[in-house]
């Protein structure tokens, strides 16, 4: 069962034990582990986490990081394809509120499971959209 979806970077800072990542959001991410459900993660994440090791934001193992943690049956997170469906709980994300394509991708896959979204970011927290930091 899905417990939320985690945007690019909450999945990154779970994974590295990284700071930045919010107590409560960490928290969460342990507990769905504890109970075994699972954190979707967006497979425009994968695409971004290649995009950002090649502007050198992000270090070269993170695709690899990310890509084992996916292929790991007993890991908390879980690939969630794009999919059509996916596509249309799109138009439930309003692009003035969330105007970054990747982010409204990974809004619209919460939306489509009716899950909340784990994310620091101030667009996506902003609006209408179920968010947990």
């Amino acid at each position: 069962m899905i417990a939320a979806v985690a945007d690019t970077h909450t999945a990154l800072w779970h994974l590295f034990n990284d700071a930045r990542l919010s107590h409560v959001a960490g928290a969460f991410i342990d507990e769905a582990a504890a109970t075994r459900r699972t954190i979707a993660i967006s497979s425009i994440s994968l695409a971004e986490v290649v995009y950002l090791v090649e502007k050198n934001r992000l270090p070269p193992s993170a695709y690899d990081e990310l890509a084992q943690a996916l292929a790991d049956p007993g890991h908390v997170f879980k690939e969630a394809a794009f999919t059509a469906a996916i596509v249309q709980s799109m138009r439930q994300v309003s692009r003035a509120e969330v105007p970054d394509m990747p982010d409204r991708m990974i809004a619209a896959t919460a939306v489509h499971f009716g899950v909340p979204v784990l994310s620091r970011d101030r667009r996506i927290r902003a609006g209408r959209l179920n968010t947990i930091w």
